[in-house]
Parts: C-alpha cells; structure tokens; sequence
C-alpha cells in the first residue's frame, strides 16, 4: 500500500529521454540536469538554434526540432529517435504557452493557440509513442502541468484551464497505463523565474530558478513518485485552498489578490 507509485529513477545512465519543450525555462534546465547524470536525451522544440544552445555540445545530447502541434511531426520524429537509440524509457512532456489573460480579453485565434500547444500536444504525443511503449511494457510518461490548475486564478483564462486537464489526464493515464507496465509522472511547478513567468505583474511567492525546478524534478522521479509539485511550503497551501468549500476559497482568493 505504501510502495512507491512509479519506478524510482535514480541511475540515469544510458537512460534513453525524450524532452519535449527542451528549448529553454524548465525544460533546458532539467535537459541539462539530465545530461550532467549520465541519461541520452532527445531534445526537442520548435527553434533549432536554441535547441543547440541548451544541449551545449553534449554527445548524449540529440537535437531534434520539430513542432509539437503537428500530429505528422511527432510521429516522424518519434520513428527517427527509435530508429537511432532501439526505443525510449522517459517521454517527458513540458511544451507550454502561456499568456495571462482575463476571461473579458479572450481572442479566439490565442485560445486555439493555448489549446494546440498545451494540450493537443499531449494528445499527439501519446498517439505517437504509446503503441511503442505498450508493446515494450516498461517506460515512463511524465507530463508537466502546474499548480494553476488546482485553482481557478483571474488572470489564467487560458492557461489555468489547460493545467488543469493535463493534471486529470495524468491521473487517468496513470490508472489505465500502471497496469499494462508503465509509469506515469505528473510533474506541477509552483512559480518559476523563466520568459513565460516574467510576463506576470504581480509578486510570485516562493519563486524558484529553473535550476531548482529541475533539481526538484529529478528528486521526485528518484522517488518514483506520482506526483512531483513543488515548492511545497507554496504547493501545500493550494492543495488545502483547493479542499475548502467554495464559498470559503473564492473569499480567500480575492482577498489574496486584493480583490473587492
């Protein structure tokens, strides 16, 4: 009963990954933070030259842009990395857009957007590499949500949203999949400094580096964790906000957020 949810990854050498969004902000981090243990990593976006800056010369490193919202592009890369390393043991999914954004500011050419990028990319991606890895019985997916989807915030019209299906969708995936030999990781940051959180005006608490978010990340899989969010001392605090009566919850909401 007490067992760990996951496999517990501790010895990453040779471990075969693929890093979707491994371009910058958490998923460079934890690319990186993943090379330096040993692991071969794939590393995809869409922007090839900031692919080869964050893979920083590694050999274990395998650069491989392609667009995540095209259902044909990750079924091609998907066949190219099997064909180079036999296979995958870790898909890791961290592409994200996000915009804040009022439910009164809504476009939809940006909803459409936000609704490809963060959660149609999930969707194709399992598409691609489950058939594989069901085939294999072993593996791991690990999906990157955020704690914005616990809660509804004002100003996360679209990204919240899409949080918070990632994180139903994990735990699905993780009661469907777990049976059949794989592991499922979802993965809820709290906030982190990168170019998409730079766009906030307001203060974020308990602000971490990316660095730290991929340390925190490499911690929770080497406890074979379902769940992996942090910093908990924040995270903690919106697990309880989210098990309060609404009429509670929504007071306390706006009252954190100034609002009458």
């Amino acid at each position: 009963m007490f067992a760990p949810f996951n496999t517990r990854i501790v010895d990453w050498n040779g471990r075969r990954v693929w890093l979707i969004g491994a371009s910058t902000g958490i998923g460079a981090a934890l690319a990186q933070t993943l090379l330096a243990r040993g692991a071969q990593v794939a590393m995809s976006a869409r922007n090839q030259a900031t692919l080869d800056a964050a893979a920083q010369g590694s050999t274990n490193a395998m650069v491989m842009p392609f667009d995540a919202t095209s259902p044909q592009d990750w079924a091609s890369t998907h066949a190219r990395i099997c064909a180079a390393w036999g296979g995958l043991d870790l898909v890791i999914f961290c592409a994200a857009s996000y915009q804040p954004m009022h439910a009164w500011e809504l476009k939809a050419d940006e909803v459409r957007s936000s609704l490809e990028t963060n959660i149609g990319n999930v969707y194709y991606g399992l598409e691609a590499v489950l058939p594989t890895m069901l085939a294999q019985a072993h593996g791991g997916l690990a999906i990157v949500a955020s704690v914005a989807g616990y809660v509804g915030l004002p100003g996360a019209t679209l990204y919240g949203p899409t949080k918070a299906a990632l994180i139903n969708l994990s735990e699905l995936l993780f009661t469907e999949l777990k049976p059949k030999g794989l592991d499922v990781y979802l993965i809820n940051p709290g906030f982190v400094k990168t170019r998409l959180t730079a766009r906030n005006e307001f203060p974020m608490p308990a602000l971490l580096t990316t660095e730290q978010a991929a340390e925190a990340i490499v911690q929770g899989f080497g406890k074979g964790r379902f769940e992996i969010h942090f910093p908990r001392r924040f995270t903690s605090v919106l697990k309880v906000l989210r098990q309060l009566p609404y009429r509670l919850s929504f007071a306390l909401i706006r009252r954190a957020l100034g609002l009458r």
